[in-house]
């Protein structure tokens, strides 16, 4: 028989578990990788346009010359992103949790404010750059046009480098890939909670498949706006073999800013947004799936 004080009230929900942090790191590093195979090309149109000095090709032209002259080979470099694609978006997922945890039990509060997720998110970015560097350099390198028949393979323009400028030479773009990364993450991950509180409640799994796609790729837009600049300063500084005229991010953008004007920081900018805004909900719904998976949900 039913109390009187409980009659006609819901039962109390279970509380939702916490999974380990384990479980975001696969699931991070399952979605990098399922969104590199799939954004590559654009990638590597991407770079090739960010190194271009003066007035380039469009995005399309860029794309067609790609296909028509490279074939398969425009998947030269994909090895370093492959390797690194697993472990960089198991940081980025795992790392944004911890952050995110630490931030909520510093702060009292159970839900994160649009503030703290950018906190988390930026400090995300940060712990995420120095990760992924040495393969963003050779990566970065295989894919310049210019050194087309200077490496002959991955392993090869890692030794090339190592010889010419030893160790050190991989950290080269350091500050700037933390400039990335931090307005990146910073970007997506706070705007991921305000995309998603706006959006209509989903009734099903799919409209929530759909909810993490919008919300993914508006965020990953976002993000986009805002690293571009350090992204186009970054493929420059890392593709100088020894000193050059790039070096630092901010005096780098000003540079490009005042050789090239303005709208040169924003060089690759449609192959990039159309990479990683799709990206970013290719990534957030992948990254959600697996974690349903692990978590025992059909």
């Amino acid at each position: 028989m039913t109390s009187k004080g409980n009659a006609g009230n819901p039962p109390t929900p279970a509380p939702v578990k916490s999974q380990p942090l384990w479980h975001n790191l696969v699931s991070g590093g399952i979605a990098g990788v399922s969104e590199i195979l799939v954004m590559y090309p654009l990638d590597v149109v991407k770079t090739r346009q960010q190194l271009q000095v003066g007035k380039g090709q469009s995005m399309m032209s860029s794309l067609v010359t790609m296909v028509r002259h490279d074939g398969l080979k425009m998947y030269r470099g994909i090895v370093p992103p492959i390797l690194v694609e697993a472990p960089k978006r198991a940081i980025k997922f795992a790392s944004n949790k911890f952050y995110e945890k630490q931030i909520l039990a510093y702060c009292g509060n159970t839900k994160p404010t649009q503030m703290q997720a950018i906190g988390s998110g930026v400090l995300a970015g940060i712990t995420e750059a120095f990760i992924v560097v040495p393969f963003e350099l050779v990566k970065i390198r295989l894919q310049a046009k210019e050194n087309a028949g200077k490496y002959s393979s991955t392993m090869d323009c890692v030794k090339k480098t190592f010889r010419a400028e030893g160790l050190s030479g991989f950290f080269k773009g350091l500050e700037s890939t933390i400039w990335r990364h931090a307005c990146w993450n910073g970007g997506y991950f706070g705007l991921i909670h305000t995309v998603k509180a706006a959006l209509p409640k989903p009734s099903t799994e799919q409209g929530v498949l759909v909810n993490n796609f919008v919300a993914g790729a508006l965020a990953g837009t976002f993000g986009t706006i805002l690293n571009t600049p350090a992204d186009v300063v970054k493929s420059r500084i890392q593709n100088q073999v020894g000193a050059g005229k790039y070096n630092w991010c901010i005096p780098s953008i000003l540079t490009v800013a005042r050789e090239e004007g303005f709208s040169a920081l924003y060089k690759g900018f449609l192959p990039k947004v159309l990479r990683l805004g799709p990206g970013g909900g290719i990534l957030l719904v992948v990254n959600e799936f697996v974690m349903k998976l692990l978590a025992g949900k059909n």
